[in-house]
């Protein structure tokens, strides 16, 4: 891949990218910030990106393991406070500004919350998805089944009263 195939690349993928991991992690900075550093990874390596005919799951997977191991480092280090400190902080609730489905979705667990952003934001099919994260095609669907059963649960509007069984 040349710096000018890369770079039409990068214009055409990183706002999609960007979008597909701020659904997966819920923090649109931290969504900005792996993607951004999965794309200079990719940089080193342009080349074999093209070769190997997936550059975007490539850069996918790559800020989404960042994500993770950005997310393990940071819980490492709270605890590491936390055992220092005499009291646990109170967290504020989420800012009501924030979409409702963003608010679902972070209540999911990060694997399906991973597998619902794949099939329906990045429109994979159900071994794509196997492929790209390694799981196989039964866990994918599961997965789908639970996360939508849990969303539809969360996104139900309570105001709405169901009909009695007639």
């Amino acid at each position: 891949m040349t710096v000018e195939e890369f770079e039409e690349f990068y214009a055409q993928a990183v706002a999609r990218l960007t979008g597909q991991l701020y659904v997966m992690t819920g923090d649109l900075q931290e969504a900005q910030d792996v993607v951004q550093e999965a794309f200079v990874k990719a940089w080193v390596r342009r080349g074999r990106l093209e070769r190997d005919g997936q550059p975007e799951a490539w850069i996918r997977t790559v800020a989404w393991r960042l994500a993770v191991s950005r997310w393990r480092f940071r819980r490492r280090s709270a605890d590491a406070w936390g055992r220092g400190s005499s009291g646990v902080e109170h967290v504020a609730p989420p800012d009501p500004d924030h979409v409702v489905l963003v608010d679902a979705l972070r209540e999911l667990p990060a694997q399906q919350r991973r597998t619902l952003t794949l099939h329906y934001l990045c429109d994979l099919t159900v071994e794509q998805i196997a492929g790209e994260t390694g799981l196989s095609t039964s866990t994918i669907k599961t997965h789908l089944v639970r996360g939508r059963a849990a969303l539809a649960h969360r996104l139900r509007d309570p105001r709405i009263e169901e009909a009695p069984d007639v």
